[in-house]
């Protein structure tokens, strides 16, 4: 396992190195030129010439990307032109936000598939069966900002279960900062009622997001069981009595599980790039919907640091689900001994 995982890292580390060379390469000879965006208009040339030079943008492309690079290992990102400071605090300040509704979208989307998945696999061909399929049908086919969008019309507005939008109820108050994460601080400060409340904004958003996963990952769980149920090893173990509520968790659903987790991993690792539109529905002040403020001043540090930080959790995401996945299936890790 140790020797499986150093590879899966290495390859990371391969990967984001090749990826920040493109993103920087792009983002510099995109039209807009970044001196102009962080000076006045009526600024001189001269003073324009010295802060490019300041700057090293008058130096060869590959000398800009090695002293960029230098940069990025002691933790300085650049600096905003939209903020007018630091991209390196702005990603300590609105990450976190973007990753508390990612991973309560991860935790329904495990959740809902496991137990729509396993519903329609016990009942397949029957009417739970094809409720799922229906409903999975539905899920994939309709983006995640339109499910944004119908929640907050169905729930929000016509309903009044939830809030419409933002992090906190106006009347609660935000807990001291101690993480970044404003459910974390507000376990952490005792806040329970703004716990409660981050998790009350949080409820919808995190649904649009996970929801198309969610109906996906719920049939690949059901077509597993679906075909493995017939395999040999399973009628053994119902003809030597054992349990059915035993065979189904320990010996189907085990191997069942396997290729759902791959892709639910994909889904997860993807969430933070697609929550753009649906930090927006909601007004959800996150990493995602600052990202694109940032985009549409072209901003250009801001910019590399968000495809950079997306980038390192696909990565991280993708080792986390290897590591499973090799745990599930011993295979795996003797095809990489080459046994």
């Amino acid at each position: 396992m140790r020797t499986y995982i150093a590879r899966r890292l290495g390859f990371v580390l391969f990967s984001l190195i090749g990826l920040s060379i493109l993103v920087f390469y792009l983002a510099r000879v995109i039209p807009g030129d970044p001196v102009l965006m962080m000076v006045d208009p009526r600024t001189s040339p001269a003073i324009i010439e010295e802060l490019r030079h300041k700057l090293g943008l008058d130096k060869p492309l590959y000398m800009q990307y090695w002293f960029w690079l230098q940069d990025v290992f002691r933790g300085d990102l650049g600096f905003s032109v939209y903020t007018k400071r630091s991209v390196t605090s702005d990603v300590l300040e609105y990450l976190p936000i973007s990753l508390e509704l990612v991973i309560l979208a991860a935790l329904m989307e495990i959740a809902g598939s496991f137990i729509l998945g396993v519903l329609a696999g016990s009942h397949a061909y029957k009417w739970p069966d094809n409720l799922v399929r229906i409903l999975s049908y539905i899920g994939i086919s309709i983006p995640s900002f339109v499910w944004a969008i119908i929640f907050q019309l169905i729930f929000a507005w016509q309903l009044s279960l939830f809030p419409t939008s933002g992090l906190l109820s106006s009347n609660v108050l935000k807990p001291p900062r101690v993480t970044g994460f404003t459910s974390l601080d507000s376990l952490i400060a005792g806040r329970f009622d703004a716990f409660a409340d981050v998790i009350w904004h949080a409820t919808l958003p995190a649904l649009a997001l996970c929801i198309g996963g969610m109906t996906q990952d719920a049939r690949i769980i059901r077509s597993g069981m679906v075909e493995n149920k017939d395999k040999e090893y399973i009628a053994m173990a119902t003809s030597q009595g054992l349990p059915k509520r035993l065979v189904m968790f320990k010996y189907l659903l085990k191997p069942s599980i396997i290729p759902a987790v791959t892709v639910m991993g994909m889904d997860i690792a993807s969430m933070l790039g697609n929550a753009f539109l649906v930090e927006t529905v909601f007004l959800w002040p996150g990493f995602s919907r600052h990202a694109i403020k940032a985009m549409y001043r072209s901003d250009l540090n801001t910019i590399i640091a968000t495809v950079l930080v997306i980038g390192l959790i696909f990565a991280i995401v993708n080792i986390i689900t290897d590591i499973i996945v090799a745990y599930l299936d011993p295979r795996i890790r003797l095809m990489e001994r080459g046994e």
